[in-house]
Parts: C-alpha cells; sequence; structure tokens
C-alpha cells in the first residue's frame, strides 16, 4: 500500500537513462517526495550543494562523472557529509556494492526498484 507523506521530503533523483528517471519520480512523488533530478555525476554535485537534499538515490554508471566520485565529492563537503546516499544500481556484483561502500553510499538497491522496500529504506534512513 502507498503511503502519502506530510512533510515534503526532498530526494535527489540521479540517473542518466530519461524513462527510469521519469517513471522513478512518478512513483516518488505518488510517495509524498518533492523530487529534483540530475541526469549525470556532475549535475548531482552541483544540485547536492544548491539543494541540499534530505535524501540521494544516484545510479553509479553515470555520464560525465560516475556515482561513485560524486559521491565521494558529496561526502567531502561537511553540509552535504550526513545526507544519506542510496546507490540504485542494475550492478548486483560483491565488488560494487564494496566500491559503493567505500564511496560513501548509506544503502545500495538494485534494478529493477522494489518501490514498497525502497520507501522502508528511505524512512528508516531518514528517521
Amino acid at each position: 500500500m502507498k503511503e502519502k507523506r506530510l512533510d515534503l521530503l526532498t530526494v535527489l533523483l540521479v540517473e542518466d537513462i530519461d524513462d527510469t528517471r521519469y517513471f522513478m519520480r512518478l512513483e516518488l512523488e505518488e510517495r509524498g517526495y518533492r523530487v529534483i533530478e540530475a541526469e549525470d555525476g556532475e549535475k548531482a554535485v552541483e544540485m547536492a550543494v544548491s539543494e541540499r537534499p534530505d535524501i540521494i538515490l544516484m545510479d553509479l554508471s553515470l555520464p560525465v562523472m560516475d556515482g561513485l566520485s560524486a559521491a565521494e565529492l558529496i561526502r567531502q563537503d561537511a553540509h552535504l557529509r550526513d545526507i544519506p546516499i542510496v546507490a540504485v544500481t542494475a550492478h548486483q556484483e560483491t565488488d560494487y556494492r564494496a566500491h559503493a561502500q567505500h564511496s560513501g553510499f548509506s544503502a545500495y538497491a538494485t534494478k529493477p526498484v522494489d518501490f514498497d522496500w525502497l520507501n522502508d529504506l528511505l524512512d528508516s534512513l531518514l528517521s
């Protein structure tokens, strides 16, 4: 069952595939999140600095700058250091998970995304 949020928490959604980003945004907005978007890692860093979202959902395979590098840069900023960053990726291999954790990701979700599970994860990371 989908649950509406009373408070508008901001999610920075970082995904380079337009259709995937679109459907993820719709699902997140339906669950009550305010969604801002970036299509590459460099833009994700810029958006994180300017918008200071409550949480970041970021693909690992991105143009311009990959998600691992973007997460490392975000973690270097004292104002952004505590923002949860969730890897949302098709990479299921153990080494990707280890690299994501080392780069500063708080959690790891694989595509296709189970939005009920993701919603529970976001709730736990934001509480």
